[in-house]
């Protein structure tokens, strides 16, 4: 009696549903977890078929089931972790798992169904499924993505090439059209320069001040002209790379004076260009071409920029540690919104007005100074002037 009431109270508490069937498959007992799981109340299953908890096509293998084994008494539905489908009451079906024994029970032939719910293991594995078919929908466009992004890098890859290609072509044709135009257009310009210097010289005698001012217009404008085609030529060499330093030991006082001398017959009216080295010693080791011509530069607009009776002082230093050049003015100044754009090609401050220039002058500077490993830096204040230094370690 307690083993039997033990085993009453385990199939009454069991998590999985217990159904036991007659030989001919009608219900004889359903546990409470069953009875949850089909919805159905004990009295409304007892005694009746199997099969009302099945749906078809279970329901008609089962039919099939019962027929052959009252014909020859073999169970075939018994067996282990069958996957089969329930039916609810209210006509909903769900999964679950079925494991049928056979057992002798006062003579005759009992068997136990016991039934595990699949509900949430079917559901989470659908989840699974529908989650990998995103993943291989997800993996499948973005490498559709991927090889469109190739494909568009590819064709940017090919189109960049060929703008290089043309880039270099032009560059080329650039190159040798700066120089042929420098070539080209610096023997006329010598002959305008050498003509107006013998016109000036046969009319001497008239003291003509017409024919000396007409002259004089003819040899600036010639001047103009020499240093726009020698800037775009320096500037032509520095984009092709093809300026090469030569550094040699010179004395810088010498260059220095003899720079104030060419640079004097450029200046305006009553324009002064004072010269002035500091130091015990005057030899340095540079480019000296490189470093003439940005003085050149740096003097060539402060007689620009500054009106006639004015000082241009020209300064050179030489310590321990640097050469120094300075260049000040007392000119029209840089604004100060135009100071950071100073060192750009083809840039000029907009209190220009209509003084010539190509804006290359000071890029150049810069240039030069950097390969020789110089600095260059400036002060300046609109109509109160501008200073240039560059400055050079010592080799």
């Amino acid at each position: 009696m307690e083993n039997a009431a033990l085993l009453k109270a385990i199939i009454q508490n069991a998590i999985d549903g217990i159904i036991t069937i007659d030989e001919r498959g009608h219900i004889e007992t359903i546990n409470p977890s069953a009875c949850k799981l089909f919805q159905y109340t004990p009295e409304e299953v007892i005694g009746k078929n199997i099969s009302m908890l099945m749906p078809q096509p279970y329901k008609a293998e089962h039919d099939h089931y019962i027929n052959r084994y009252q014909q020859t008494h073999n169970p075939h539905i018994i067996g282990i972790g069958r996957e089969v489908t329930g039916l609810r009451k209210d006509g909903s079906t769900f999964p679950f798992r079925l494991a049928v024994s056979e057992v002798k029970f006062l003579g005759r032939d009992v068997y136990a169904g016991f039934i595990h719910d699949l509900s949430r293991e079917k559901e989470a594995e659908d989840q699974l499924k529908e989650y990998a078919t995103h993943l291989e929908e997800l993996v499948e466009e973005r490498t559709l993505s991927l090889k469109r992004s190739v494909l568009e890098l590819q064709k940017a890859k090919e189109e960049v090439s060929q703008s290089l290609e043309k880039e270099k072509e032009l560059g080329q044709l650039k190159s040798r059209f700066v120089s042929m135009a420098s070539h080209e257009f610096r023997t006329p310009l010598s002959a305008v320069q050498l003509s107006a210097s013998l016109i000036d010289k046969y009319a001497e005698p008239f003291e003509s001040p017409n024919i000396s001012k007409h002259v004089g217009k003819i040899k600036n404008a010639v001047g103009n002209l020499t240093t726009i085609l020698n800037d775009f030529l320096s500037l032509e060499k520095l984009e092709a790379g093809r300026v090469e330093l030569s550094y040699s030991t010179f004395d810088i006082v010498k260059m220095g004076e003899e720079i104030t001398e060419e640079m004097q017959l450029m200046a305006k009216q009553n324009q002064n260009i004072i010269y002035q080295h500091t130091g015990t010693t005057s030899m340095v080791n540079l480019d000296a071409n490189l470093l003439k011509n940005c003085i050149i530069n740096l003097i060539a607009n402060a007689i620009k920029y500054s009106g006639e009776d004015s000082f241009i002082e020209f300064n050179t230093e030489l310590n321990k540690d640097a050469c120094i050049v300075t260049v000040k003015d007392n000119g029209i100044g840089i604004p100060e919104s135009d100071q950071k754009h100073l060192f750009e090609a083809f840039f000029r401050a907009h209190n220009t007005g209509n003084i010539p220039g190509t804006g290359l002058g000071l890029n150049i500077v810069a240039r030069y100074a950097g390969l020789m490993n110089g600095t260059v830096g400036f002060e300046s204040h609109v109509n109160q002037g501008a200073t240039f230094t560059i400055s050079f370690p010592v080799q």
